[in-house]
Formats: structure tokens, C-alpha cells, sequence
């Protein structure tokens, strides 16, 4: 008996991926959504823990927000030739005005913790300018500073015209409930729980204790669940563990690691839907990218690499239609068809399966004369539908947003990683340093990217692409590397891949 899922009027998607990913909770929402369930659980963190059991309260920081990101008259009064009086004054009757609907705040506190309006103003532009996407069009309660620790933590809300606040789901999709309980049912879950308490929710943190200081008390929502992920373990979670242990390892400070993690736990939570979506539809190869190194002129590589971004495309709506079809071939369907009210049996398999169609027959969609095989082709197109709003958008988006794939000189989408990701690639891979052909193996394997002729044997046989192709390919990424401090050669058939920020040995 599959588990009930809430707030759904049938369950498809949930049961490939879980509940829920959603192709506008970017990995950097997804991160900020994760240390919100973390910060909750830090007598614990990522340890294994009955998913019924796991709540936390996500933070609303309202004040905070409303301060960073709906004040933007705060700069143009300290540059006024006034008294600190005054500016105290004037802006205080402006960010009423415009906040009014939000509630009563008594917001003394802020003289007592700046004294000077010009003090107060340079915190709210240092906070206001570490911001995701700051200059976005986002409504103000939807946007998000760094996570410089537990202060600077908050969920996505929806403020109404009345200045009541209730948690969103357009951002705060429930990614980031997954990506903990991923981690939480991987080997070394609870060794990284360790190290991210440690390094990332530091009170005492300078950044953090400005965002104390603009916030004040903190405004707590009430307390919840988390969503559901249908797979007890997965080979993707220990990677990803593994990955975000090997980062935080490395010499840099941890707000830059941060970054890192992002990106590859974005690439990561990619790789998983692709992974999940080949799997229910019975594939069996793993997941491949494709990958052009940009260079001017046209390339066959660039041909395949669009290519290879078109199959993966395909495969989560291919995986939905499987999800709903593989009901006819178990014994329960077979039964069904031999019972004495075969249509009524099939209807109830396919609610106990699926949570459709509704018991009391409210669905308008079907009727008690529709077969079994007529239920099923009715979910299918539904959950096809319902499917490519938004899951179906996953790959295309969180690819782009990775720095994954690429448009430049070309007309096609296809995979062309940025030096922003080849960069988290090497941190996340190399201790020190590891021979080039090695890196290239090693991500192909840990990440199914593919960029020269050995790593791309397969398609060479296949007669897709050439040899001389695949090792121009991988010629220009080593030279790229060089580029980016990355590379050493040796000699001309000699590279190794080096890690600036290699853990420091002890003599």
C-alpha cells in the first residue's frame, strides 16, 4: 500500500521523485530551504530519522526582509544633508507609510543597536547586496540573503494585502525537505551533519549578528513535516554526501565553500531526477551528458551535445507515462479483469495506486462504465499534462541555472559547462591533484559527463561522432583549465588536474 500524499488530486510524479521538486526552486532556493529544515534539528542533524517524525519550524524574519528588500528609500535620506535626528524621522514615517499593513512594529530596537542613521543604512546596503538574485523583479518577500548563519535563515512567504504572512510553495517547493532527507539515509549523513552545525550556524558570526541586529527577535512559523521521498536509499545519496564532505574538507572559507555546494548539489539533485525518470521506465544506461567545450567553430560535439540535451529532456514524460502503465502488468490488475465488477475492481487498484479517481466519483473526467484500460489512459494524459507545467521543466531549468548548458553560438540548448561549474567539478573530485585522464574518467562515472574519446567510446562505435572530434573536445578543456589555474602540464601527453584549495598537510 503506497503512502497517502496530501494535497494532490492524484500521485504520479510523487512516486518516481517524491513530494516535491519543482522547476522554479532553483539550487540555490533548495539550499536555503535544506538549512531551514537543518537549523531545526541540531541536536540531530542528518541523522537517520523516521520521516513521520521529522518537523521543524522554518523562521519568517519578516522584519528583515521587509528591511533589506522593501526600503528603498534608506539610502537616499543618509545621503541628506540633515540632522541624525531627522533622517531617524523621516525615514521612520516613510517605512510606516509603506509598511503599514504589515502590523504594529515597534521598531525602537534599531536605535538602540545603531545609533547613527548612516550606521543603520550601510548594514541594511552590506546585508541588501550579499542578497540571491537582489535585483530581480521577485516580490520582496520572496527574496533571500546569504545564509550567514541561523539569523539569516527564512522560509518563502506570501504577505496579503491585510499583512497576513502564510509559507509559499513556488519557491520553497519542498527540495530542500528531500535533498536533508537524502542526506539523512546516506552513509556518512550524520559525520556531514557534524560539519555543517559546525561551520554554518555560528550565532556569533559578524554577518550574522547584523542580521540579528536588523531583525530583532526572531518571528517563528508554526511547525511542520516534511515531504515525502520514496526511496529508502539511492546511489545519489552517498555521492552527494560524499561530494559536500570533500568540498567542506577542502582550505577556503566556508561561505565560499557554500557556493560550491550549491552547484553541486544542484547537479546532483539533476542527475537523481534523470536517474529516477530511467529507471521507472525500465532504462537501464546511465545518465549521459554530452558535453561541448565552446570554441567558435562548429563542431560535430556541439551537433551531439544538443542532441544528448534533447534525449534527457524526454525522459521524465516518458517515465510518467511507464509509472501509470506498469498497473496492467501487475496480478492485482490481472485479477481485477477476472473479478465480477471489473471496471469497479480497476478503479479501486488504480486509487489505491494513485489516489485517482476519487471514491465518491466527483472526478468529472470519468464514470462507472469506464474500463480499466480506460482509466489508465485517462491518468496518463493527465499526469502527462500536469507533468510538463512544471517537473517536466526541471531538467531544462536547473541545467541552465547550473551553468550547465549553453545557447552561445548556437541556436540549440546543449551541454557546455561553465567555468563556474568546471571549477566545482575539480574541487569536488581532486584532493590534491589527479592525472587528467582520471578526472575525465572519474567524471564520467560520478556525474555521466562526457567530453573525450575514451569517455565517449560508445558513441565512436556507434558511428555518432568521430575520434578526432572527441579529442579535440577534451583538448580544449584541458587548455580551458590551464586557463583557470587548474591544469599543470607536464609534457605534451603529461596534465595533471590541481586543486587550489587542497586540504593543508601537516608536516
Amino acid at each position: 500500500m503506497r503512502p497517502r500524499i496530501e494535497g494532490v488530486d492524484f500521485a504520479v510524479d510523487e512516486h518516481i521523485w517524491g513530494h516535491r521538486l519543482y522547476d522554479e526552486q532553483l539550487p540555490h532556493l533548495l539550499i536555503l530551504e535544506f538549512l531551514g529544515v537543518l537549523a531545526s534539528n541540531l541536536d540531530k542533524p542528518l541523522h537517520p530519522v523516521d520521516p513521520k517524525e521529522l518537523r521543524f519550524t522554518p523562521q519568517r524574519q519578516t522584519r528583515l526582509r521587509a528591511l533589506l528588500f522593501n526600503n528603498p528609500y534608506v539610502e537616499s535620506i543618509r545621503q541628506r544633508s540633515i540632522s541624525n535626528e531627522e533622517k531617524w524621522r523621516q525615514w521612520n514615517d516613510r517605512f510606516a507609510q509603506d509598511c503599514m499593513s504589515l502590523g504594529d512594529w515597534d521598531l525602537a530596537y534599531l536605535r538602540q543597536r545603531f545609533a547613527e542613521f548612516d550606521d543603520f543604512a550601510k548594514a541594511v546596503e552590506l546585508l541588501r547586496s550579499s542578497a540571491f538574485e537582489a535585483r530581480s523583479n521577485k516580490r520582496w518577500s520572496s527574496k533571500f540573503v546569504f545564509p550567514f548563519g541561523p539569523d539569516a535563515l527564512y522560509e518563502d512567504v506570501r504577505v496579503k494585502d491585510d499583512g497576513a504572512t502564510s509559507n509559499d510553495r513556488r519557491f520553497f517547493a519542498r527540495g530542500g525537505e528531500l535533498l536533508y532527507l537524502m542526506l539523512s539515509r546516506s552513509r556518512r549523513g550524520a559525520e556531514l551533519g557534524a560539519i555543517l552545525k559546525a561551520s554554518l550556524f555560528d550565532s556569533s558570526a559578524p554577518m550574522n549578528r547584523l542580521a540579528r541586529a536588523l531583525q530583532g527577535e526572531p518571528e517563528f512559523a508554526g511547525p511542520r513535516s516534511v515531504g515525502y521521498l520514496p526511496h529508502d536509499s539511492h546511489p545519489r545519496f552517498d555521492i552527494v554526501c560524499e561530494d559536500w564532505l570533500a568540498i567542506l574538507s577542502r582550505n577556503m572559507p566556508v561561505y565560499d565553500a557554500l557556493e560550491h555546494l550549491i552547484s553541486n548539489a544542484g547537479l546532483n539533485m539533476l542527475l537523481y531526477f534523470l536517474e529516477c525518470a530511467k529507471a521507472e521506465s525500465g532504462d537501464a544506461d546511465p545518465v549521459e551528458f554530452v558535453c561541448e567545450i565552446v570554441s567558435r567553430e562548429r563542431t560535430k560535439v556541439r551537433a551531439l551535445s544538443g542532441d544528448s540535451f534533447q534525449a534527457n529532456q524526454s525522459l521524465s514524460l516518458r517515465a510518467v507515462r511507464a509509472s501509470v502503465e506498469k498497473i496492467r502488468l501487475t496480478s492485482e490488475w490481472a485479477e481485477a479483469a477476472q473479478s465480477r465488477d471489473p471496471n469497479g475492481a480497476a478503479a479501486a487498484l488504480m486509487r489505491d495506486w494513485f489516489q485517482w479517481p476519487a471514491a465518491n466519483g466527483s472526478d468529472e473526467d470519468t464514470s462507472d462504465a469506464d474500463t480499466g484500460d480506460e482509466l489508465v489512459s485517462k491518468l496518463a494524459g493527465k499526469a502527462e499534462y500536469r507533468h510538463g507545467q512544471h517537473v517536466g521543466k526541471i531538467h531544462g531549468s536547473w541545467s541552465r541555472a547550473l551553468g550547465l548548458t549553453s545557447r552561445r553560438l548556437s541556436r540549440r540548448t546543449r551541454y557546455a559547462p561553465n567555468d563556474k561549474l568546471l571549477k566545482t567539478l575539480v574541487i569536488s573530485m581532486v584532493s590534491d591533484r589527479m592525472q587528467f585522464d582520471d578526472f575525465l574518467a572519474l567524471a564520467r562515472s560520478r556525474y555521466g559527463l562526457i567530453i573525450g574519446d575514451v569517455e565517449g567510446s560508445r558513441l565512436i562505435k556507434s558511428q555518432q561522432v568521430d575520434q578526432e572530434a572527441l579529442s579535440d573536445n577534451r583538448e580544449k578543456l584541458e587548455t580551458r583549465l590551464v586557463g583557470l589555474g587548474l591544469v599543470r602540464r607536464l609534457s605534451d601527453s603529461c596534465s595533471f588536474v590541481e586543486n587550489p584549495f587542497a586540504a593543508e598537510v601537516a608536516p
